[in-house]
C-alpha cells in the first residue's frame, strides 16, 4: 500500500471565496503513483471548507446568498463567539459546507461524477490556510 501527503496553501484576499482545486488534487494523485485507492481532502482550519459540486458561477453566487441567509455576518454582536472576534458566521458556514471530501481513485484518476469538481471554500479569508491531501492505495 502506498501513502502520499501534501498540504495545499491558500490566501484568499476577500472574506469569502471558492477555489476549484480539482486539477491540483488530480496532480497529487498522479504524483502519488496510486492507481486504485482513495484521496481525502480536508480543510485544516475551522473557518474553511472542502466540498464537491458543480463549477458554475450562478451556483457559487447562490451559495453566497444562501449561506449569508443561514449565518449572516452582521450584526456581529448577535454571536457570543464574536467577543473580540468577528468570524462566528464563518464557523457556521464551514459547518454547513463541510470539512472534507473523500474521492475514489480508479485507474490513476479521480473517480468523479459528470459535473463534480472539488472546491476549497473560504469563509474568513485574508490569511494563509491549508488543505490536507492524503492519498492511500495501490
Amino acid at each position: 500500500m502506498k501513502s502520499y501527503r501534501k498540504e495545499l496553501w491558500f490566501e484568499i484576499p476577500a472574506r469569502r471565496g471558492f477555489v476549484n482545486i480539482t486539477r491540483t488534487v488530480q496532480e497529487c494523485v498522479s504524483d502519488s503513483g496510486v492507481q486504485e485507492g482513495l484521496v481525502l481532502c480536508n480543510a485544516m482550519h475551522i473557518t474553511a471548507s472542502v466540498f464537491i459540486n458543480d463549477d458554475e458561477s450562478g451556483l457559487h453566487h447562490d451559495y453566497e446568498v444562501w449561506l449569508e441567509k443561514l449565518a449572516p455576518h452582521a450584526p456581529v454582536e448577535q454571536y457570543r463567539h464574536n467577543v473580540g472576534e468577528d468570524n462566528a458566521d464563518a464557523h457556521m458556514k464551514r459547518q454547513i459546507m463541510g470539512r472534507e471530501v473523500v474521492v475514489a481513485i480508479t485507474d490513476g484518476l479521480l473517480d468523479l461524477g459528470t459535473w463534480e469538481q472539488i472546491f476549497y471554500g473560504e469563509f474568513d479569508g485574508r490569511r494563509r490556510k491549508r488543505v490536507l491531501v492524503k492519498i492511500i492505495g495501490e
